[in-house]
């Protein structure tokens, strides 16, 4: 159960939130990517919209629709830098930030001093030349499309980090939702929420399952899966928490590792109760 995040911000931001409430964590840094392969359109950008008018071999509505939305964003930092931006401020934008940036860059529309980005006086932005990307999902017949679009492909290298959530306590994991809600997409939110709340929950059942006696690993596990699936009515609604063989091993590991249980000899017995 965890979170992953490749903005160096988004991490620094998430780490002191999670320490200051005392949440069960670890973080894991590890090389990761983004990429992106498909096609651009080079021009200014009248000529780009002539061209998408033009182009053959691609679904030409989501092309306009994809520009529009290109140079929405475009006007968006121009409003920003016409009177001068940090370029941190700019970033925390999103990192479609940067790529735009870039182009300002070679286009030499942009002065940079002092950590502060400014839209150079006289710059006439409809003589600029621009790069429209998009993927490769919108070409239907390549053939046709590369007569006027050219192939792209981006990888950049970067660092991506994990934040293992250990928490077992439902009222701490609770309080993570609301933080994590400020970093992450409802829907990821989500997902990792009722993991951690499935894991803290089958893991309160394993331990009240074990009283006072060392079980047999393999009992218990076979017992758990044969009670499987756990369903809890809720005010809202109903949880359910499915499980395999395996993840009941798994969160016996976990159990092991945080204290609450000992295991030898293939035997498991209970050192504590949850909190």
């Amino acid at each position: 159960m965890r979170f992953v995040t490749k903005s160096e911000s988004v991490k620094k931001s998430f780490l002191e939130d999670l320490r200051r409430e005392g949440i069960k964590f670890e973080l894991h840094e590890r090389l990761g990517y983004e990429a992106f392969v498909g096609y651009l359109l080079e021009g200014t950008l009248e000529e780009i919209s002539a061209q998408i008018d033009v182009i053959e071999g691609a679904d030409r509505e989501a092309l306009r629709e994809g520009f529009v939305s290109f140079k929405e964003s475009l006007n968006h930092i121009l409003e920003h830098i016409k009177v001068g931006e940090r370029f941190e401020t700019l970033l925390q934008e999103g990192p479609w930030v940067a790529e735009l940036l870039d182009q300002l860059t070679r286009n030499g529309a942009i002065d940079y001093s002092d950590g502060i980005i400014k839209l150079r006086e006289g710059v006439d932005v409809t003589k600029l030349r621009f790069e429209f990307k998009f993927p490769f999902n919108l070409v239907h017949s390549p053939e046709s499309a590369e007569r006027i679009a050219k192939q792209f492909a981006f990888t950049d290298l970067t660092m991506e980090y994990e934040f293992e959530i250990l928490e077992l306590d439902i009222a701490k994991i609770n309080t993570l939702g609301k933080i994590a809600s400020r970093y992450f997409p409802e829907d990821y939110l989500l997902r990792v929420y009722f993991a951690l709340i499935g894991r803290s929950i089958l893991s309160g059942e394993i331990l009240k399952s074990l009283g006072s006696e060392k079980v047999p690993e393999e009992d218990l596990v076979k017992g758990f899966v044969r009670a499987s699936p756990i369903s809890i009515p809720t005010e809202k609604g109903t949880l359910v928490i499915n499980y395999s063989p395996k993840a009941v091993e798994e969160v016996l590991r976990f159990l092991k590792r945080a204290g609450y249980v000992e295991i030898k000899a293939g035997k498991v017995k209970k050192l504590r109760d949850l909190v």
